[in-house]
C-alpha cells in the first residue's frame, strides 16, 4: 500500500476545480446523476385542523368520492398518464446520461491537469468523454439496477405485512447500508479505471475492487471524509430553501384563505434553484476530482525509497 496523504489529495482537488473552472460545468452535469433529494416539503399539514368532519379536508366520507374521482380519471385518461410517465422515463434517462457525460468529462479533465495542462477546453474533454460513454452508463445502471431488484421485493413485503415485515427485515437492511457504501466506492475507482485505463466494464469493477481491497483503510477515511464533509456542505447549500418554505408553513392553516405564503414560498424557492444547482455542481466536481485524485495515487506502483540499498553487478 502506498503512503496517502489525505490533506496533499483534497486541497490538491480544490486547486485543481479553481485553476479549471470549466470542470465546474462538468460538475454540475455529473450532479444530475447524484440521488441529490430536492423535493421541498409541499405535503400538508393536516394535523394543524381541527373539528368536525366536515371541515378536515378529508372527512365526512370525502376520500371514497375523491378516490372514485380520481379512478375515474385515471380511466378517462389513461393515455395522458402513460405519456407524461413516457416523458418522465425519458426525461430521467436524460438527465442520467448527463451525469455520466459528467462524471467521465471530470476524470478526463482532473487527469489533464496532472499531465501539466495549462487549460482545460470543455468541448476537447466532451468529445474524449464519449467513447467510454457506454461503459461508464453500464456500470452504474447495472448497480442501480442491482440495487433495484433488491429493494423492492423488501419495500412489498413490508407493505403486504402492514409493516410488520419491515421490523423483521431491519438487520437486512442495516446491512445493506455499509455494503452499498462499499459498493459506492468501488464505482468510484471503477470509473476512473474504465476511463483512466481505458478497460471495459467488467474489468473496471474488478480493478477497482483491486484498489479498494489493497487500500481498504484509505478508502474508508477518504469515503468518510467526502461522505460527512460533502453531507453537511450540501445540507447548509439546501438551508435556504427549507427557510424558503417557513412562510408557508406558517401560514398554513390559513392557506385556504390566502395562498400568498405558499406563493412567497414557491417564488423563493424557484430564484435560489440557479444557485443551488451551481453550488451542488462545484461540490461535486470537488468530490469527483478528489476520488479522481485519489484513485491515480493509489494506482501508482509504489516508489523506492531514497535510502534503499543499489545494488551494482561487478563486472566479469
Amino acid at each position: 500500500m502506498n503512503h496517502f496523504n489525505f490533506g496533499e489529495v483534497l486541497t490538491k482537488a480544490w486547486q485543481t476545480i479553481w485553476k479549471h473552472k470549466v470542470l465546474w460545468i462538468f460538475g454540475i452535469l455529473a450532479s444530475c446523476a447524484r440521488g441529490s433529494g430536492g423535493g421541498g416539503g409541499n405535503s400538508g399539514g393536516n394535523s394543524n385542523y381541527s373539528g368536525s368532519g366536515e371541515e378536515f379536508p378529508f372527512g365526512g366520507g370525502q376520500a371514497e368520492r375523491y378516490l372514485e374521482q380520481a379512478g375515474q380519471y385515471f380511466e378517462n385518461n389513461l393515455w395522458i398518464i402513460l405519456v407524461v410517465i413516457l416523458a418522465l422515463m425519458l426525461l430521467g434517462f436524460i438527465f442520467f446520461a448527463l451525469g455520466m457525460v459528467g462524471r467521465i468529462g471530470m476524470i478526463k479533465g482532473v487527469a489533464m491537469s496532472e499531465k501539466g495542462a495549462e487549460s482545460i477546453v470543455f468541448g476537447e474533454v466532451w468529445s474524449e468523454s464519449l467513447p467510454f460513454f457506454w461503459r461508464v452508463f453500464g456500470l452504474n445502471f447495472l448497480i442501480g439496477l442491482a440495487f433495484f431488484v433488491i429493494i423492492v421485493p423488501l419495500v412489498v413485503i413490508g407493505i403486504v405485512t402492514a409493516g410488520i415485515g419491515f421490523v423483521c427485515l431491519i438487520p437486512i437492511l442495516c446491512l445493506l447500508v455499509p455494503i452499498g457504501w462499499v459498493v459506492s466506492v468501488v464505482v468510484e475507482q471503477a470509473q476512473a479505471a474504465i476511463v483512466l485505463e481505458d478497460l471495459g466494464m467488467m474489468d473496471g469493477i474488478k480493478r477497482g475492487w483491486e484498489i479498494v481491497k489493497a487500500n481498504a483503510v484509505p478508502m474508508l477515511v477518504m469515503a468518510l471524509i467526502l461522505g460527512i464533509g460533502g453531507g453537511i456542505v450540501g445540507a447548509i447549500f439546501s438551508m435556504p430553501l427549507i427557510l424558503a418554505a417557513v412562510p408557508a408553513i406558517i401560514g398554513m392553516a390559513t392557506l385556504r384563505e390566502s395562498m400568498t405564503p405558499l406563493y412567497i414560498a414557491l417564488a423563493c424557492c424557484a430564484v435560489y434553484m440557479p444557485v443551488l444547482i451551481f453550488l451542488n455542481g462545484v461540490l461535486t466536481a470537488y468530490i469527483q476530482s478528489a476520488w479522481t485524485l485519489t484513485f491515480m495515487k493509489l494506482s501508482q506502483p509504489a516508489q523506492p525509497k531514497d535510502d534503499a540499498p543499489i545494488i551494482i553487478e561487478a563486472n566479469a
